[in-house]
């Protein structure tokens, strides 16, 4: 398996990014790209905040809720949480820099996730790229991606698996 990527796709409409991630998931079935991890942002028209759902993926490339949490936390609720909130995930995000999300990725999806658009979060590797290019070249979307090292993947993986763990249900 190759390195994951990190990749957001912004959609001008707030229905862009499920209709997207179902032509993925139909790429991932065929083995033209490995879907290890999604999930989607939409803001319908009228709304004060976006509406985010994760995928229901499972296996070693899938992210936790707490990862997804976090990032969205960060994108659209840091402004409205005040000052407390905003420090703790400000630190949160401190950690986030180090496995490849940064400032400049967190200002730049703020700024273009808004209300009438969606976004589109995969996490993907092992893509057959002129296959993935033709399947979506009739679907309109700006591209914002952070390149994941394995060193980064890793280490971001690590940080939430011992945040699961502690929250892990009891039976």
């Amino acid at each position: 398996m190759n390195i994951a990527t990190l990749t957001v796709l912004k959609f001008d409409t707030p229905g862009g990014a499920q209709h997207t991630l179902e032509v993925i998931q139909n790429l991932s079935r065929m083995q033209l790209i490995t879907l290890q991890d999604s999930a989607v942002v939409s803001w319908p028209v009228g709304k004060k905040k976006p509406k985010t759902e994760q995928s229901k993926v499972t296996g070693l490339g899938a992210m936790s809720g707490a990862f997804w949490g976090i990032l969205f936390g960060l994108l659209f609720t840091v402004p409205i949480f005040g000052l407390v909130a905003g420090t703790a995930l400000g630190a949160l995000a401190g950690s986030l820099v180090d496995v490849g999300i940064n400032d400049d990725f967190i200002k730049s999806v703020r700024t273009q996730v808004t209300e009438g658009t969606s976004a589109l979060f995969l996490l993907t590797s092992d893509a057959v790229e002129d296959k993935v290019k033709e399947a979506l070249k009739d679907i309109d979307f700006e591209i914002i991606a952070t390149n994941l090292s394995k060193e980064e993947e890793d280490k971001l993986r690590e940080m939430f698996a011992e945040e699961e763990e502690e929250v892990a249900p009891v039976t």
